[in-house]
Formats: structure tokens, C-alpha cells, sequence
């Protein structure tokens, strides 16, 4: 029985294509092994500048909203003595007014400096009751309105209500295109107005 055995055995190999009887790998092996090992590092070293890239600008955008917003908060803090050094000094200041309103007796002086399309307002605002919120709001000579900042009136230690605040906002106005700058409350009153 064994040799009929080894005889079918002898018959199925016979069937087998020579190929499958080679002595080592083939001769491209090695080049085909190399071309795939380097596949394999550039897709990794493609995935690892992605992440860095990606990090990179996450950081980036991370400082500059930093950056703009403590310069937000060190133009909220301006006071009218640097308002009025700047203005007296002339360097940007381009347009400067003021006004008193006769009914509300509160009064506003207030300097627009251009920029590209837009105007920096610095105003001076006085004679406000405290606890009151309002809002420094530009009108273009179109009628469209444009808020430059917003705060609550605060209680002033040691002096009569309504002493004055120094603001500073920007517009996206055009400076020849203003046609005034106004205080209101947030309910839309309007305290003082000062015409461009």
C-alpha cells in the first residue's frame, strides 16, 4: 500500500508548475523588499509633517487671538489724560469734535483716526448716570450703523455722578463716509451726539 501511495504522490507533484520549486527567493526579492520598506517610511514621515503642520497652526492662531485680545483689553483701559496727549500731539488724529446735549446735559468729545476702510474712535463721554448700559454707536451718511464699543456706567468714589470715561473702539466706516458719532443705552436713548 505505501507504494502505491508514494506512486499517486509522484503523480500529484508532476502536476505542479516548476516554479513553485525555486531555491531561495526570487532574484528581484531584495529590490522589491527595499521599494517596499521605503512606501512605508514616506507614508509615515507624510503623517508626521500633517501633524506637525496642523499643530503649527493651531498654535499660531492660539497666539494670535492672544495678541488681539490684550490689545482689546489694554484700549479698554486707556485714560482720557493719554485721549488727550495723543489728540494734542497730532500724530494720527485726523477729525476731533465735541458736544453737549441741552435735555441729558451729557457730553462727549470724541477723535476718529482712519485706517484701511475703517475708523479707531477715542472718546471722552461724561454726564451719564450710573448702573445705565450703553454703547458708542457710528453712523455712516448711508444710515448704517455700526456700534464701537459698549459698557455699563460705573460708580465714580468720592464725585458727583457722571464723571467722565475714556473709550476707545473701532468702526468699519470709512472716515469720509461718517456723518456722527452717538451714546445710547442699550434700549436705544439717546444721550449725546456728536455730528462729523
Amino acid at each position: 500500500m505505501e507504494l502505491a501511495d508514494l506512486k499517486a504522490l509522484e503523480a500529484k507533484l508532476g502536476e505542479v508548475p516548476p516554479e513553485f520549486f525555486l531555491d531561495g527567493p526570487p532574484e528581484d526579492g531584495e529590490l522589491m523588499l527595499q521599494r517596499t520598506l521605503r512606501q512605508v517610511r514616506a507614508e509615515g514621515a507624510t503623517t508626521r509633517r500633517r501633524r506637525a503642520a496642523t499643530i503649527g497652526l493651531a498654535a499660531a492662531s492660539l497666539a494670535g487671538v492672544l495678541l488681539v485680545g490684550g490689545y482689546l483689553v489694554g484700549q479698554a483701559h486707556r485714560s482720557p489724560e493719554t485721549l488727550a496727549s495723543r489728540s494734542a500731539e497730532g500724530d494720527e488724529a485726523v477729525w476731533t469734535s465735541s458736544a453737549t446735549d441741552p435735555a441729558t446735559q451729557a457730553t462727549m468729545k470724541v477723535s476718529l483716526t482712519p485706517a484701511a476702510g475703517w475708523v479707531r474712535v477715542d472718546a471722552t463721554v461724561g454726564g451719564l448716570q450710573p448702573g445705565e448700559k450703553c454703547r458708542l454707536v457710528v453712523e455712516s451718511k448711508s444710515g448704517e450703523r455700526e456700534i464701537a464699543g459698549s459698557w455699563v456706567v460705573g460708580e465714580q468714589k468720592g464725585s458727583a455722578p457722571g464723571k467722565s470715561l475714556g473709550l476707545s473702539g473701532a468702526a468699519a466706516v470709512p472716515l469720509d463716509q461718517v456723518d456722527s458719532v452717538t451714546v445710547e443705552n442699550d434700549k436705544g436713548k439717546q444721550y449725546v451726539r456728536v455730528e462729523a
